[in-house]
């Protein structure tokens, strides 16, 4: 049947809720037949139990709320969200008929409500991927629409007793903040009691060395006995809630067990000793140490959803309206009711709506809480521009690339998301070492009680009270993820962006990067290098004729040209012409000019000037009778790239170009790089051969790179690092993106990985020793119940504020 409650009555099975008199609602549970309270908790296990999901009551460690049955009017409501309108703002199409959505799950309490929502939705026809993530409650569900609808996902997930909701940042933040208010509401709790209690045991260690009346240390016991109250029913009760659900479902001791045991031991112990009128309290005890670990679990979760919070605010930064321009006026319209190829605009002053691209008009974007950018970033016709980011001087006429969940901010969001679901392997670690400390530690604190017990029992309660609580393993459970948190929060602000759990530990390993050559080291796109003049006209006169005579020309080397000249400066051409494989002629002021190639003027050749860059493309600006200039075009290296590989080299790490470019144009990079080891006209799966070998070699390799070429070998590397302005498909592919396309990130990366494992080293190193040197003094007597509690808190506030170094 259900469970039997302390005063008689049979709870239910699924949600513990008593079961009414006369209700007769049953599952049969692994040949059992359980009691459930209601019908709505009967079908959300008789659901659990047809998708042989039962594994769910072993191991939960939280009770979920009552079940409620999906009744026609909720099922119209959440056909609704199967409304392509109302799905742009939190559904992206991942194909033809493939969706992917962000959710907010209510009624997760424990990780076995997680596993529960992912094994039952993945069962489903046409579900391809959940992910849950336990620690912000958010969920990503991928479907193919044409096997399920999204209503029935939403109605499945109800049917098991939780509620889902489209992720809406504002709504995640309000519940964070209830969470905050309540955790602080126990702090305040614990605080006064425990500043009230202290004052009262003061006065009784005094009255015990210099006298004090019965009756006046029995009232100030009471005094005590009531103070403590609203911490032991109130503002403790989460460390009995998670010790006592751990023990009941999953059968495992978690490290609220000795904190439980250790707070329920000494009010027991000390009521005890209260109503006797005789004997030792520990009500001073009990309200510190509740408050130092609440006070040091608020900061450590408070490290945790930093990072989450960073992601979250970008999504904060896209502005709910904007200004839609159609042939009859402008209109103030929802972000939500935009389209791919609306044209909206952007003032001075407003956050750009959505993903677009520039069609008219010249302005700087401020993309810094976007990239890390400080600096403005200058637009004009052809410039990409980002949701979220803010228009600085002149107006923008702008055509919608991306909306909703298809913009860089909610992809953004969703790599973060990756990362935050995924445990490193060294938080993995940390968790086991304290489940097995804590079962450690209660056997340890049987055996120095039984032998306290059998030489000199009037101290065992004490003894034993003083280990349960100096011994607490939080620091150990704290050092791993507090490090992470605060490191990945760092990083987010820096504009480098982890996607994968595993990569600052794997950062601090690194022994060789290997980087690809186009759209890394170089911008991937032509760049006008030099310009030589070669008659009477300056270089700046010889540049705007050839970014005039660039004005009708398609070439992609045109815009080399009108990238460096203000549009206004820009000459009337006429009689253009495009001349395909030579260049283009124009007249201007009433000279025909060309610009192309040496041939297309027809003027007998001449000498390059002395320093010209070699492997350029060569342009020549020519009239009818002889060459005004000559332009340098080449695919520039990135400004930073000396410097980085210059410190990559320093560090004593080995640093390799993988390029599919031809020899002369490779060797050229790595010449004005500094890399010696390169290796050109490569297929992607020969640089992943070329991976493997560093790899079997011994070294842990971090791999750089940006385009679909580079997918394969950023997945087999043992880091990845894509750059922010790559392929969709490279950055899917890495485990850290560059956001700022800064090459000096990179280092950046590196050292913040060497530091986080130093700062874990010493909050691991400090738990030990802390326990081990902590453990024998109170085994020995030496620490009473009031120091243990103050020690054990200041080791995990020591933890969580080392971590918070890296921020």
């Amino acid at each position: 049947m259900g469970e039997i409650a302390s005063n008689g009555a049979t709870t239910c099975y699924h949600c513990a809720l008593p079961v009414p008199p006369g209700a007769h609602y049953l599952v049969d549970i692994e040949g059992a037949q359980r009691e459930m309270c209601c019908r709505g908790c009967q079908a959300v296990a008789q659901t659990i139990v047809d998708n042989g999901l039962t594994d769910y009551y072993r191991h939960r460690t939280s009770l979920p709320a009552a079940g409620q049955e999906v009744v026609p009017e909720e099922v119209q409501k959440l056909a609704l969200y199967d409304h392509p309108g109302i799905q742009k703002s939190f559904v992206r199409l991942e194909g033809e008929h493939v969706r992917e959505a962000s959710l907010i799950l209510e009624g997760i309490t424990c990780a076995a409500c997680v596993w529960l929502n992912e094994r039952h939705l993945k069962q489903l026809p046409g579900v391809l991927q959940v992910q849950v993530n336990y620690a912000t409650h958010r969920a990503r569900v991928t479907w193919d629409d044409q096997a399920i609808h999204l209503s029935k996902i939403l109605e499945e997930i109800q049917l098991l007793g939780y509620h889902a909701h489209p992720f809406n940042a504002e709504r995640q933040e309000g519940l964070r903040r209830q969470r905050r208010a309540k955790d602080l509401r126990r702090i305040a709790i614990a605080g006064l009691s425990a500043g009230q209690v202290m004052m009262l045991a003061v006065a009784l260690y005094a009255g015990a060395a210099f006298g004090m009346e019965d009756g006046t240390a029995a009232l100030l016991r009471y005094f005590s006995l009531a103070l403590t109250l609203p911490v032991m029913f109130y503002a403790a009760l989460p460390f009995y809630q998670s010790a006592w659900n751990s023990l009941l479902r999953s059968r495992r001791l978690n490290m609220d067990a000795p904190v439980s045991l250790a707070i329920v031991g000494a009010f027991v112990g000390s009521v005890w000793a209260t109503l006797q009128g005789h004997g030792v309290v520990y009500y001073d005890a009990i309200t510190m140490f509740s408050l130092f670990l609440l006070s040091s679990r608020y900061l450590e979760h408070n490290a945790q959803e930093k990072s989450v919070e960073a992601a979250e605010n970008l999504l904060k930064l896209a502005p709910a309206m904007a200004t839609r321009v159609t042939a009859a006026q402008h209109e103030t319209v929802p972000v939500l009711e935009l389209n791919e190829g609306d044209t909206i605009l952007a003032k001075p002053g407003e956050s750009i709506a959505a993903d677009a691209e520039v069609i008219e008009g010249e302005s700087t974007v401020d993309e810094a809480l976007l990239t890390g950018e400080s600096r403005p970033v200058p637009k004009r016709a052809g410039a990409q521009v980002i949701a979220g980011s803010i228009n600085l001087e002149g107006p923008l006429m702008l055509r919608v690339t991306g909306v909703g969940e298809n913009t860089v901010l909610a992809g953004i969001v969703r790599l973060l998301d990756r990362a935050v679901a995924e445990k490193p392997r060294l938080a993995q670690l940390a968790d086991r070492v304290a489940g097995h400390f804590t079962v450690g530690l209660l056997v340890l604190t049987v055996l120095v009680g039984a032998a306290w017990w059998w030489f000199a029992p009037q101290h065992a309660f004490e003894i034993v009270l003083a280990v349960l609580v100096v011994t607490c393993p939080c620091a150990l459970s704290l050092a791993a993820p507090a490090a992470f948190a605060a490191a990945g929060s760092h990083l987010l602000r820096q504009g480098i962006l982890l996607t994968r759990g595993h990569a600052l530990e794997t950062l601090a390993k690194v022994s060789h990067v290997v980087f690809d050559k186009t759209g890394t080291l170089t911008y991937g796109k032509p760049q006008l290098q030099r310009a030589v003049a070669l008659a009477e006209l300056d270089e700046a006169r010889c540049l705007m004729l050839a970014a005039s005579l660039e004005q009708a020309s398609e070439h992609p080397l045109a815009q080399s040209f009108l990238s460096r000249v203000a549009r206004p400066d820009l000459a009337v051409v006429q009689d253009a012409q495009n001349l395909p494989g030579k260049g283009v002629s124009a007249r201007i002021g009433g000279v025909r000019y060309t610009l192309g190639n040496a041939a297309l003027s027809g003027l007998p050749p001449v000498a390059l000037p002395e320093g010209f860059p070699v492997g350029a493309t060569q342009v020549w600006l020519c009239d009818d009778r002889r060459a005004l200039a000559v332009f340098a075009i080449s695919d520039g290296l990135r400004p930073q790239v000396r410097e980085l590989v210059g410190q990559l080299k320093g560090a004593g790490l080995h640093v390799t170009m993988l390029s599919g470019d031809a020899a002369d144009a490779v060797s050229h990079v790595a010449a004005e790089s500094g890399i010696e080891s390169w290796r050109a006209a490569l297929r992607p799966e020969d640089k992943l051969e070329a991976l493997r070998e560093f790899q079997q070699r011994g070294d842990i390799v971090a791999m750089v790179g940006d385009g679909v070429n580079d997918a394969p070998v950023l997945a087999g590397a043992d880091v990845s690092i894509a750059m922010g302005g790559g392929t969709q498909v490279a950055r899917a592919s890495s485990d850290i993106v560059l956001l700022t396309e800064n090459l000096q990130d990179v280092q950046r990366a590196l050292q913040t990985g060497h530091a986080s494992i130093n700062v874990m080293r010493q909050n691991f190193a400090w738990a030990v020793v802390y326990n081990l040197l902590a453990l024998p003094f109170a085994a020995l007597g030496m620490i009473p119940p009031w120091l243990a509690s103050l020690g054990m808190s200041a080791s995990s506030l020591v933890v969580v504020l080392n971590a918070l170094r890296l921020r």
